[in-house]
């Protein structure tokens, strides 16, 4: 029968990119027997070398006019003596596990597919010329961050679009490269082959835990930092544009009932007052609420309360304060009364009193703690005790949103662990709110999208985490791509970040993860047809990552291409060996000391302070 199928005929192609033939087909997966010709792992096609039958690697399945892709999940090979079984004659006994992806027709890729193939259909390694009508190399919508690990001449790109409206995550073990990867990606946003702008109108806002990425992106970005290097900007975060709740929790360490109704009547007062003397744009008495970013004097707030519980009455009807001393309200010093005393004459306590003395002891305390400045004296955002402030919240959206770079990095090395989720939180939710109630401006999200890169995601957005962080990136993660705010989830632990927002991630960048309970997180965020892929994460190289999801139209093995080392991340491992080899130096541990309780790496026991003479005017005499 001249048109019966023969597969050894099939399998004899002279076509270079020939793997083999279709065996079976179950649903999106196939078998894939190879042919005799394809006896080495590698194959020279038009000049470039492909790998053959990798796992990770492309293949495609020519149907007339459209072609099916498939990506290879597994390989392997017939055990069985040719004598002992007629039945693989004319087969090589190797075979490929294909997972189907997607298909192109009239050269458009889209994903899934319409069709099946057929048993016996040649199977075909993926060229470059296939994959760049996949990727589309002229669409302007695409950044190229490395070459694919399978194929090293084709470029691994993902799109920008999905990248930031639908979230991704980049997750990895200490030392797998995430650090590097994520500072590729973001340099590639922001620079040309040719060193020109990219994207000059990109937005990227960096939460640096670590201060790893301020040199290596120093070029392209503003730094605001707690503990500013030359060069830096201070960072202020105002505590008045927290809401309400999480102020007084970090301010008391916890209050509830009417003393917590004490605190938010005060809050509302001192609100009300500041709008009444500053009126404020946009908002009126009538529709004040005590989370309306208004600003008011912390200090105020502490003295009046404090006033109130110590206060005691003498008189007749008890109603005349026994002052002693006024205190200071600026130096944080209360006022004083006279002891009250037994029996009638008194004087007395003030019976209206909440007992909230020592939630203003904490209160205080705060206030006084250097290592909160940047959070309760912020500043040009400090309020005076009316409320009065020299710089309002559009400076300070103007430095984090609206610099002259394209990369906006906020560097919280020097944050107390104890105050790190709540200023995540309150930046995160600033930005948020910011882009939200604006999104009909120019200014707004939706004009001009928000990149938000949070490092050390698994230390705020823990599952077991409720605070103003982990539900501020739940809403960004579920909502934000409507109006123009992406998030970028790094972390070490995927299996500690909270499953809500991890599963809202629509591209994964997954790189070496030895942990079971890690990948096991990460596999649960992809179809079950490409958790195969992720059974490589153990022995990926460093830098290299399986990319999976909305912004790559192919799963895809690559390995990211490294800045200059100039502009590499500050997260490399201590050279131990280098430096136990050199000889002791002189050491000082006054300055370990003086670090440790100034919670700053770079602070010194003595302030070096060098006064300049007169200039000497060295003119030659004539």
């Amino acid at each position: 029968m001249k048109n019966q199928f023969n597969p050894r005929k099939k399998m004899l192609s002279n076509d270079p990119t020939f793997l083999g033939s279709v065996a079976s087909v179950s649903g999106s997966a196939l078998t894939v027997h190879l042919a005799p010709s394809v006896a080495s792992g590698l194959s020279i096609i038009e000049g470039k070398t492909y790998k053959i039958g990798q796992v990770g690697s492309f293949i495609r399945i020519p149907q007339g006019y459209q072609d099916l892709f498939g990506i290879v999940s597994e390989v392997g090979a017939k055990a069985v003596p040719e004598e002992l079984n007629a039945a693989v004659r004319g087969e090589t006994g190797r075979w490929m596990q294909i997972q189907l992806i997607g298909e192109s027709v009239g050269g458009k890729f889209e994903r899934g597919i319409s069709q099946y193939p057929n048993i016996g259909d040649s199977v075909h390694t993926t060229t470059e010329s296939d994959l760049s009508r996949i990727y589309n190399s002229l669409d302007t919508g695409y950044l190229n961050i490395g070459t694919l690990s399978s194929t090293e001449s084709i470029s691994a790109k993902i799109s920008i679009d999905e990248l930031v409206t639908r979230h991704s995550a980049v997750l990895g073990s200490t030392g797998s490269g995430k650090s590097t990867t994520v500072a590729s990606v973001i340099r590639a946003f922001t620079t040309r082959e040719d060193s020109q702008a990219a994207y000059p109108s990109a937005r990227i806002l960096m939460l640096d835990i670590h201060g790893e990425y301020s040199e290596a992106l120093a070029d392209v970005a503003n730094v605001f930092s707690i503990d500013p290097r030359p060069g830096e900007s201070q960072l202020f975060v105002p505590y008045w544009a927290l809401g309400s709740n999480e102020l007084i929790e970090f301010l008391t360490e916890g209050v509830s009932g009417d003393r917590e109704i004490a605190f938010t009547d005060k809050i509302f007062d001192l609100k009300s007052e500041s709008l009444e003397s500053a009126n404020f744009a946009g908002i009126e008495q009538s529709s004040l609420t005590i989370d309306t970013p208004i600003p008011f004097s912390l200090k105020r707030l502490w003295y009046d309360l404090i006033e109130f519980e110590l206060t005691t009455f003498e008189g007749t009807n008890r109603d005349i304060p026994a002052l002693l001393d006024r205190g200071n309200l600026d130096a944080l010093i209360p006022p004083k009364f006279k002891p009250h005393a037994m029996g009638a004459q008194g004087p007395f306590l003030n019976q209206q009193a909440k007992g909230i003395r020592r939630q203003l002891n904490t209160l205080r305390s705060r206030l006084i703690d250097r290592r909160y400045q940047f959070l309760l004296q912020p500043g040009n955002w400090e309020p005076s005790q009316t409320g009065d402030i020299e710089s309002d919240l559009d400076a300070l959206l103007d430095g984090w949103l609206g610099g002259d770079e394209p990369v906006t990095i906020l560097d919280l090395s020097g944050a107390p662990s104890d105050v790190l989720e709540l200023l995540v939180g309150s930046i995160v939710k600033i930005a948020y709110d910011a882009l939200y109630w604006s999104r009909e401006k120019s200014e707004g999200g939706v004009s001009r999208p928000l990149l938000i890169v949070m490092e050390e995601a698994h230390r705020y957005l823990a599952s077991e985490k409720d605070g103003l962080a982990s539900t501020t990136v739940q809403k960004i993660a579920k909502e934000g791509r409507k109006y123009g705010v992406g998030a970028m989830i790094v972390s070490q632990r995927p299996s500690e970040v909270d499953e809500t927002i991890l599963s809202q991630c629509g591209t994964i960048f997954a790189m070496r993860l030895s942990n079971p309970a890690d990948r096991s997180r990460v596999q649960g965020t992809l179809p079950d047809n490409l958790t195969s892929l992720l059974d490589a994460l153990p022995v990926l190289r460093t830098g290299e990552a399986v990319v999976v999801g909305e912004a790559t139209k192919l799963p895809m093995r690559c390995r990211i291409t490294l800045p200059a080392r100039e502009h590499r991340p500050q997260s490399a491992d201590p050279e131990v060996a280098k430096e136990w080899a050199l000889e002791r130096r002189s050491e000082g541990y006054d300055r370990v000391v003086a670090s440790w309780r100034s919670q700053r790496p770079r602070a010194v026991v003595n302030d070096v302070r060098i006064e300049r003479q007169t200039i000497v005017d060295e003119t030659p005499e004539s």
